[in-house]
Parts: C-alpha cells; sequence; structure tokens
C-alpha cells in the first residue's frame, strides 16, 4: 500500500510556473512509474506526464516543451515542473502509482491515486 500527498498548486497568471510534489509514504518509488494527470470541470481526466520506473520520462504533446517530470528516490517524491503556464492548464493536477513495479500504466491507468492539488492560470 502506498498513500500520496501532492502539494504545491496555486493560482498564477499566464506564462507564470508552478512545481508541483508528490511524496509517496509506505513504498519506495524506485521501481514504479509515477504518472501526472489532470481533469478540468467538465472534462475526463487527461493523462500530462510520467516518471517511468526505468528513469525516462514521458511528456503528453499539448504540454512538452513546457512541463518537465523528475524524482527524487531519497525523498519519495516525484516533482511536475510547470513552467509558460496557459489559462488552459487550470485543472486538478493529479499524481498516481503504478500497481506494480517496472510497468508501465497506459493514460490514467494507475492503482494508487493521490488527493490532486488545484492549478488556476488567469488570463
Amino acid at each position: 500500500q502506498v498513500q500520496l500527498v501532492e502539494s504545491g498548486g496555486g493560482a498564477v497568471q499566464d506564462g507564470g510556473s508552478l512545481r508541483l510534489s508528490c511524496h509517496a509514504s509506505g513504498r519506495s518509488l524506485s521501481r514504479y512509474t509515477v504518472g501526472w494527470s489532470r481533469q478540468a470541470p467538465g472534462k475526463e481526466r487527461e493523462f500530462v506526464a510520467r516518471f517511468n520506473w526505468d528513469d525516462t520520462t514521458t511528456i503528453t504533446d499539448s504540454v512538452k516543451g513546457r512541463f518537465t517530470t523528475s524524482r527524487d528516490n531519497a525523498e519519495k517524491t516525484v516533482y511536475l515542473q510547470m513552467n509558460s503556464l496557459k489559462p488552459e492548464d487550470t485543472a486538478v493536477y493529479y499524481c498516481a502509482v503504478a500497481g506494480r513495479p517496472w510497468m508501465i500504466p497506459q493514460g490514467v491507468d494507475y492503482t494508487y491515486w493521490g488527493q490532486g492539488t488545484q492549478v488556476t492560470v488567469s488570463s
């Protein structure tokens, strides 16, 4: 079992930056893929980025070049750095962990989820 706590959300203006953190308790993240997704009002949850178990990263096209993800094993934390934010990035952002080590879930098919953190970008 793993518990995830997200932090770092907030309100910024168009072009601003935020860094989201996802801290895990109960398990090291070093063998697990950690994903980031978001859900805007009235829309389905969508995949944003993931830090794969093999230390590679995958970023969805709509945020590529603006968002990056990284991991600090010692701190059991994964980060989502968001730069050049746009109003269309406004959503609740979630981190999630795969259910098994050495796997890469597709889309938003993760087992453990954080509570979400609100990101609001104003124009």
